[in-house]
């Protein structure tokens, strides 16, 4: 079984930081990529940040220049810093890993953590 639990939300002002945590733990066997998600109330859900096992990282347009995604492979834990955050930055984060076992990928997801930005 895998778990991912996030940390990190809440309430902040529009041009404020936060830095979403996610912690992983059960049986990873091999981490293909690492991300985050959010979803705000009436829209898709979209990629936020995501890292491959390599390092190679990918923001969305929205994000990019602002947000910076990092991980700690020996904790297996991902991190999000969120800066110069905006009222359109309002959602729920949601934290994933994919896992690559015998060639087939599987993916797992937190239960979310809510980020309010306020102006």
């Amino acid at each position: 079984q895998v778990q991912l639990v996030e940390s990190g939300g809440g309430l902040v002002q529009a041009g404020g930081s936060l830095r979403l945590s996610c912690a992983v733990s059960g049986n990873i066997f091999s981490i293909n990529a690492m991300g985050w998600y959010r979803q705000a109330p009436g829209k898709q859900r979209e990629l936020v940040a995501a890292i491959t096992s390599g390092g190679r990282t990918n923001y969305a347009d929205s994000v990019k220049g602002r947000f910076i995604i990092s991980r700690d492979s020996a904790k297996n834990a991902v991190y999000l810093q969120m800066n110069s955050l905006k009222l359109e930055d309002t959602a729920t984060y949601l934290c994933n890993v994919q896992l690559m076992i015998v060639g087939v990928k599987y993916d797992y997801w937190g239960q979310g953590t809510q980020v309010t930005v306020s102006s």
